[in-house]
């Protein structure tokens, strides 16, 4: 069965798909469904963005099961920043490797051992009904100011998760998403639709 995925990003897809496998779920982009809406994240959280995304792209199926997920970086020392801005942190078009830079200027003065950051995803689902649901996954962490690790994307490489003794960039596939915020927030959606099905 097809989960739509509310998103452009392949790799998030492809790492969905790894999670969902042997649920009878599989994950396809929005893109490959044929659909590339220009959808206005305008929600004050990770639920309401989500939610807005899925309802966005749900609307153009004939009732499809979709997806959509808001994830970000939740730095303690910064309240909570940046957040729902993750993505869009220093500009839409910025690299991850500017990103980094201006998170460790604002931390400049925040001794290592205080860095604790969180990766938040909330996921909502509609389903072909049109009824939703939204879960959500947390992993905690340090921030790393030398980026290590080549698996993952988007903040992986700086987010040391110390139980591990590594980034989740340097963790394979199957490790991380055992311990993801993605992953988490995946089993528990796993969860609720198997329920229903």
């Amino acid at each position: 069965m097809r989960l739509i995925i509310a998103t452009g990003n392949e790799d998030k897809v492809r790492e969905i798909d790894e999670i969902l496998e042997g649920t009878g779920f599989e994950a396809i982009s929005m893109k490959q469904a044929g659909f590339t809406p220009d959808i206005v994240e305008d929600g004050t959280t990770f639920e309401e963005n989500a939610l807005i995304k899925a309802k966005a792209v749900h609307a153009l199926t004939e009732g499809e099961y979709v997806m959509a997920d808001d994830s970000g970086l939740c730095i303690d020392a910064l309240d909570g920043a940046p957040g729902i801005y993750s993505a869009r942190f220093c500009g839409e078009d910025s690299t991850y490797e500017e990103k980094f830079r201006k998170i460790f200027e604002m931390l400049k003065d925040v001794p290592e051992e205080e860095r604790t950051a969180r990766f938040v995803c909330a996921i909502a689902v509609v389903r072909p009904d049109g009824t939703s649901f939204t879960v959500r996954g947390e992993v905690s962490g340090i921030l790393h100011e030398e980026p290590k690790g080549d698996n993952g994307f988007g903040y992986d490489p700086i987010f040391y998760v110390p139980e591990f003794g590594m980034t989740t960039a340097q963790m394979d596939p199957e490790q991380k998403n055992a311990i993801s915020h993605r992953g988490r927030a995946l089993r528990s959606m796993v969860e609720k639709l198997t329920e229903r099905c």
